[in-house]
């Protein structure tokens, strides 16, 4: 039986992929990682594995990519494809870190309290005040609590372009046209940057695609993994 691995972005908990949950559940076992009681994406890139099965297809959005990137390096017998949706390699700046550090969430421009969100950059700018969505964005985010939130900006995110060429297995990369929080250029990068990749986009898509088209990206997850004989 294929297993699969899902590893969420910044502050986003198991709800992130409740709307691909039907579609993906049917291409195998899923399995959430762990990306919460670390604050290394090595450390993080461990705990996945100390509790994921055997060999798995590893699915990660956003910071979930930058572990995953770091885990098929760790790993590479253990992993037979990987997917990186709305992310990047690029090494964060001292100024970037410095403000995740502070509090702020990735693409805000003042400091907002906790609790505050009634826009969200992660979001199209047609969704940025749907209020569903908005209000799954503020649960995951008081679910996790703000000791998650301190471990996982203070992570290092250093450069790894170069290391993508040792990817050798089926890779897929995913980039979303209206992505505000991640720069299409970077997301393309990745594809350039890999060996044995598969290059999509998302149309009238924002960064949080689990969230915003989660049937489409099920299914050019479904597509990939077919495909590629995962």
């Amino acid at each position: 039986m294929r297993a699969l691995v899902l590893l969420p972005g910044f502050m986003c908990d198991e709800d992130l992929w409740s709307g691909m949950v039907p579609d993906l559940g049917a291409l195998g076992t899923l399995h959430f990682g762990n990306v919460y009681a670390d604050d290394s994406l090595e450390g993080m890139a461990r705990r996945v594995l100390g509790e994921a099965p055997e060999r798995f297809v590893l699915v990660g959005f956003s910071m979930g990519g930058f572990v995953a990137r770091v885990l098929t390096l760790m790993a590479p017998e253990r992993v037979a494809g990987v997917a990186f949706v709305a992310s990047s390699a690029r090494g964060y700046s001292d100024e970037e870190r410095a403000r995740r550090l502070a509090g702020f969430r990735p693409g805000d421009r003042p400091p907002r309290e906790a609790g505050a969100l009634s826009t969200a950059m992660g979001l199209h700018p047609d969704r940025e005040t749907d209020p569903v969505l908005l209000d799954r964005l503020r649960g995951m985010q008081r679910r996790l609590g703000p000791e998650v939130r301190k471990r996982q900006a203070a992570l290092v995110r250093r450069d790894g372009y170069a290391d993508l060429g040792r990817i050798a297995c089926p890779s897929l990369v995913v980039a979303c046209r209206q992505d505000r929080l991640r720069s299409f250029a970077e997301t393309e990068r990745m594809a350039q940057c890999l060996p044995n990749s598969t290059f999509s986009i998302m149309e009238d898509c924002g960064h949080m695609a689990p969230l915003e088209k989660p049937k489409e990206l099920a299914a050019l997850l479904t597509g990939w993994i077919e495909r590629s004989g995962l």
